[in-house]
């Protein structure tokens, strides 16, 4: 008797889950005879505090644990960097943790011999992610990182029962949207140490859409001078865009929590820019909300999280980063965090959320959409700090941009060459 489909995709789920189980532990055993046989936990350090974020994180931690027995040890810190730069001079770092940028990857990668650790083919398949990430995570030809969240920040966000949908993504048309429509800006920018970033993101996302990725690279990687023009400009159109009120009351809030305002349906603001994480709970879920996204092969700004190895004796570390890179536990992760998660993996991962699927569509090399990196976080730690710091002078006080412009450049000039990543920042289509 032929099988029904049903009980053929549901064999055939079974034996991908069995196979990668058997990989796991195929790997750890491999490990531990090397190692010894009493490496059965792993610590890492994690900057997720949400319940959404790191709710979803934990149900892959479950999983793992069930799976093989070993047990997970979780860091949850706000200040990630400052923690584990700490915990990496005291010669006592966690296995594992998160690294926000490529650039924490070159910096951590060229660091001492006790620093981040290069991942090998049993560990992950470097293969099977999307680039700019998978470039990102390598320095000198070896793989650093794994990619282990994604997101894409070049989206407007609004309420489709209170708001049009805006005809265009670009600049122009968005300012022109907005004033013909008396539409107010949802803007949060604190953010504890990283406070700023929203602005960071935003303008960042003007100098790719209104310059390019090849003046929008030049100047994430510091061969393009903050003074130059097309920045210049860029600070100036967001400025422009978002209006003088809303700066003002910006620095005080964070950026879910000016987003909820728009959740809320309370006035003051109907239009939000950036990833889909980063938005209040309410207007993720809420299946009213929508985005617009950039016009069709229009490069995008894009995000991700990569997990990295700071010890190199711990079989089960190499175990759990092998898990985290395969598609089981990156369907998890993605279902888990209902609609605010992707993953760089090429194939393997389903969306069952509708925003979730066009959002997903876009990351996808057919779409058309070159992908870049933020160029924030492409900049060396202390660059990436004074231009936040710039973000926020800018919404408290106003001022000069171009003196704004010319202190960036000063701090970029004053530390010399930077640690910047190897990869490209952005990558075509195909």
């Amino acid at each position: 008797m032929t099988p029904s489909p049903r009980r053929t995709a549901v064999a055939r789920a079974l034996r991908a889950r069995l196979c990668q189980l058997l990989t796991a532990m195929a790997l750890l055993a491999g490990l531990t005879a090397c190692a010894g046989s009493d490496d059965r936990h792993v610590t890492v350090m994690v900057p997720w505090t949400g319940q959404d974020e790191f709710g979803a994180f934990y149900s892959v931690v479950k999983d793992f644990r069930h799976d093989t027995g070993i047990q997970v040890d979780v860091q949850v810190t706000r200040a990630l960097t400052q923690q584990l730069d700490a915990a990496v001079r005291a010669d006592a770092p966690p296995d594992l943790a998160v690294l926000p940028s490529p650039a924490a990857i070159t910096r951590y990668a060229q660091g001492s011999a006790d620093d981040l650790q290069p991942l090998d083919e049993r560990t992950v398949d470097t293969g099977a992610y999307l680039e700019p990430f998978r470039g990102l995570a390598q320095v000198d030809g070896a793989t650093y990182a794994v990619p282990v969240k994604i997101d894409v920040k070049s989206l407007v966000w609004y309420d489709t029962e209170t708001t049009a949908t805006p005809r265009t993504r670009s600049t122009d048309a968005l300012h022109a949207f907005a004033k013909e429509g008396g539409l107010g800006w949802c803007l949060g920018l604190a953010s504890g140490p990283t406070s700023g970033w929203p602005g960071a993101d935003w303008i960042a996302d003007i100098v790719l859409a209104d310059a390019g990725t090849e003046v929008y690279a030049r100047w994430a990687a510091g061969r393009l001078p903050w003074t130059s023009a097309e920045i210049v400009r860029a600070w100036t159109r967001w400025r422009d865009l978002v209006g003088a009120a809303t700066l003002e009351n910006a620095s005080d809030a964070g950026f879910a929590e000016a987003t909820q305002s728009m959740a809320a349906a309370k006035p003051g603001c109907r239009l939000a820019h950036g990833a889909r994480s980063a938005l209040a709970t309410g207007l993720q879920k809420a299946p009213r909300f929508d985005f617009v996204a950039p016009a069709a092969h229009a490069p995008l700004e894009v995000s991700g999280d990569f997990i990295g190895m700071f010890t190199d004796d711990n079989p089960a570390a190499r175990a759990f980063v092998h898990y985290l890179s395969g598609a089981r536990a990156q369907q998890t992760w993605v279902d888990a965090a209902g609609s605010a998660a992707f993953s760089a993996r090429t194939h393997g991962i389903v969306y069952r959320n509708a925003v979730q699927r066009r959002i997903a569509a876009l990351l996808d090399p057919a779409s058309g959409h070159p992908l870049c990196f933020g160029a924030a976080d492409m900049m060396s730690p202390d660059t990436a700090a004074a231009f936040y710091r710039a973000v926020l002078d800018d919404a408290e006080d106003g001022g000069d941009v171009a003196k704004l412009m010319d202190r960036l450049q000063k701090v970029q000039t004053g530390l010399g060459a930077n640690q910047v990543p190897q990869g490209d920042i952005c990558s075509g289509p195909g």
